[in-house]
Order: C-alpha cells, then sequence, then structure tokens
C-alpha cells in the first residue's frame, strides 16, 4: 500500500491474512516488575486505549498510581497476531495500543479515562501529531458495558470542552475490545529502555483538568 492508503481504513476482505502464533514476549514489565500476560491477577482489573504512537502513551499509564503493569499492542483491526512492519503498513486495520492493568481500589477507569483525553489531541483522524497513518487513530476498546457507558460520557465531555475552545470535533472511536495482539519485545517500555527515544504524545490544553 502507499502512503496515501494509509490514511483510509483497509476493510476486512483486503487485509493481511496474519498468523496463528502469538508474538513471544518475557511478560515482565521493565518498570514495575510485574506480569503483563492473562490471566489477571484477582482483583485487577483492564483498559485498552489507543492514543498515537505507543511509546510515549505506554510511559503515560505506567506512571500513575494504582497502575499495576502496562503492555503495548495492536487491537481495533482484522489481521490475527500482526508485526509492527505490518501495522505500519496500514494494512491490517489495528490501532498502536496500550493495555493497562490497574488495581480499582487505588484508580478507576475514570481516572483513566481523564489522562487517556489529557494526553492526546483526539480531534485529529488518521493521525496524531506528524505521525500519519490509521495505526495513529485515536480509540478507547471497552471490555464491559460499564467501561462503554463511561467512555461514551467522557467522549461527550471531551467534545463539550473542544465546542468551548472552538478546537475541532471528536474522532476518537468507541469500540468493544476483540483482541489485543502484544507487540515485538523491543516495543515494550521502549522509553524506559531508551529514555532518550521518540514521544509524539501531546495533549490539548483545553482536555487538561
Amino acid at each position: 500500500m502507499g502512503l496515501f492508503d494509509k490514511d483510509r481504513m483497509i476493510s476486512a476482505d483486503r487485509a493481511l491474512r496474519g498468523r496463528d502464533s502469538p508474538m513471544q514476549i518475557s511478560g515482565q514489565h521493565v518498570v514495575t516488575g510485574n506480569n503483563m500476560l492473562q490471566p489477571l491477577p484477582a482483583g485487577l482489573q483492564e483498559a485498552v486505549f489507543a492514543l498515537g504512537c505507543f511509546w510515549g502513551a505506554e510511559r503515560v499509564f505506567w506512571k500513575l498510581p494504582g497502575v499495576y503493569s502496562t503492555a503495548v499492542g495492536y487491537a481495533g483491526g482484522f489481521t490475527p497476531n500482526p508485526t509492527y512492519e505490518e501495522v505500519c503498513s496500514g494494512s491490517t486495520g489495528h490501532t498502536e495500543a496500550v493495555r493497562v492493568v490497574f488495581d480499582p481500589a487505588v484508580t478507576s477507569f475514570a481516572a483513566l479515562l481523564k489522562t487517556f483525553w489529557a494526553s492526546h489531541d483526539p480531534t485529529q483522524g488518521m493521525r496524531q501529531g506528524n505521525d500519519r497513518g490509521t495505526q495513529y487513530r485515536s480509540a478507547i476498546y471497552t471490555v464491559s458495558d460499564e467501561q462503554k457507558m463511561q467512555a461514551d460520557a467522557s467522549r461527550a465531555e471531551a467534545q463539550k470542552r473542544l465546542d468551548a475552545a472552538g478546537a475541532g470535533i471528536v474522532t476518537t472511536e468507541i469500540a468493544p475490545l476483540a483482541d489485543f495482539y502484544y507487540a515485538e519485545e523491543y516495543h515494550q517500555q521502549y522509553l524506559a529502555k531508551n529514555p532518550a527515544g521518540y514521544c509524539g504524545i501531546r495533549g490539548l490544553s483545553c482536555l487538561i483538568e
């Protein structure tokens, strides 16, 4: 696919076929030391967000109180177990996503949503800043009806703030989480391993509490 095509969502029938075998990663979070893989420890919950390049997006969340672990991967597309290169080609339909495992006794999905909206520009469609392509679109992937209800309400509130600031229309998609495919090991906690690495995460002042 050419660069122009990366700005348009691919259809399921044109997406890459993918593979049956999942990406093999160590599963240990290099910052928290905790497990990143399923199943979740008892009492913990998960949330999945896409807000641009997942290197910086993951760091935003691992710093928060109550977050047990984070992992980067691919969600919202069609190709099973894709590679990074495949996702970046625009041929899988996936976003670069962050899976956040959190302790609801310490933090909440609502608190994570506030961080999500404050950490990027949700009006940019198939890009985020200088990062262009369908994999950079804004998204919230819900795992329960309650998360869906909270996500919808938070999107409406974000739009209200944007309207007041004359800052555009929210393009964030909200959809049930179908699959989360872990990204390659070198992407996991990339900015902890490479502190001077690229981070394109930028928020809008009108969405920052």
